[in-house]
């Protein structure tokens, strides 16, 4: 299976702030939108950081109340793990433990396609089985 069976259903949105953003207002469009990770772009398609929950815990340890009023690029991670749409799920998981992170932005042709979180990577795999398991249970039923 590939990113792409994920993207097809999840869709391709992705929220997206100006690496400028206050660290406050991030956390915001986090609550807003319930999710977990920002990606920093200054024009929707690229890619200039990624900002999630953990950097921002991190933050806090690191700087206090203050983090606040910092902005996004003060604490984002410049180095992103992406992966794109023709990529297995079973690769992309592994840059996720590898690299110990939960969140992939996809990229296509170098512009932003999509994201994958862990959530989403778990869930397929566990439509995946569930498949298996009803295909297995119906072979068997058949042939007895």
């Amino acid at each position: 299976m590939k990113i792409a069976d994920i993207l097809s259903a999840k869709g391709n949105k992705v929220a997206t702030m100006r690496p400028e953003s206050f660290i406050e207002t991030v956390i915001h469009r986090l609550r807003l939108d319930h999710i977990g990770a920002v990606v920093m772009s200054t024009d929707g398609k690229t890619i200039a950081g990624i900002l999630s929950e953990r950097d921002i815990v991190y933050g806090l340890v690191e700087h206090g109340a203050g983090l606040l009023k910092m902005t996004a690029a003060d604490i984002m991670t410049r180095e992103v793990t992406t992966c794109a749409p023709q990529d297995s799920i079973k690769d992309v998981m592994i840059k996720m433990t590898h690299h110990r992170i939960r969140h992939v932005p996809v990229l296509d042709g170098g512009k932003l396609a999509g994201i994958i979180s862990i959530g989403d990577v778990v869930k397929h795999r566990l439509e995946e089985a569930e498949l298996e398991a009803t295909v297995l249970r119906e072979a068997y039923i058949a042939t007895h």
